[in-house]
């Protein structure tokens, strides 16, 4: 089996933020009632974590769950245990309404640090990105200019977005634009 690639070649910039592809990842979409609580034992079966609340996401080492909606999650893994994942909650949910989809090579993850992360971000989302808006370990999923795309803070001034490895480029270069030195927004 190939190696996995990045969409954009391990691309990285440094401008106001430093912005940069993520190394690949295993990346499974899950659709199903996640209220069901034998939905929610199966996940936490296959992963080790209950499913997130609401616009939230959870962590324990090297795998994450984001909420996406109220029938989606987005599960993070390392990339070479993708498929093994996958299987394992196709196996503990076998009878139950689902979709366990292998999606890694079908989606880009950047992160995005510095100090000025949520202005670079709030120049291209309508999402509200002060603190208040967007808390830790809070997943927002909305529009980056004309880009389906999710974050989420993963420190004070780190953010990871996770968007369609087709837009990876275009998403990439709004990111660049909005992270070039000297378009710093300043208020009166």
């Amino acid at each position: 089996m190939p190696e996995p690639r990045n969409a954009l070649g391990g691309a990285a910039y440094d401008g106001l933020v430093r912005i940069a592809e993520s190394p690949p990842r295993g990346m499974i979409t899950l659709r199903a009632e996640l209220a069901d609580a034998a939905v929610a034992q199966a996940v936490k079966r296959a992963t080790g974590l209950t499913p997130p609340a609401q616009r939230r996401i959870v962590r324990k080492g090297d795998v994450a769950l984001a909420w996406m909606s109220p029938d989606e999650l987005l599960i993070l893994t390392p990339h070479g245990g993708a498929e093994t994942l996958r299987s394992a909650l196709e196996t503990a949910l076998a009878g139950r309404h689902h979709l366990a989809a292998d999606v890694s090579d079908a989606r880009a993850l950047f992160t995005l640090e510095g100090a000025r992360v949520r202005e670079v971000l709030a120049k291209l989302t309508p999402a509200d990105l002060s603190p208040r808006g967007l808390a830790p370990d809070e997943v927002r999923r909305t529009r980056l200019a004309q880009v389906a795309a999710a974050f989420w803070q993963d420190a004070p001034d780190a953010f990871s977005l996770v968007c369609f490895r087709s837009q990876a480029a275009y998403g990439f270069a709004l990111l660049k634009n909005a992270a070039r030195p000297g378009s710093e927004v300043t208020c009166p």
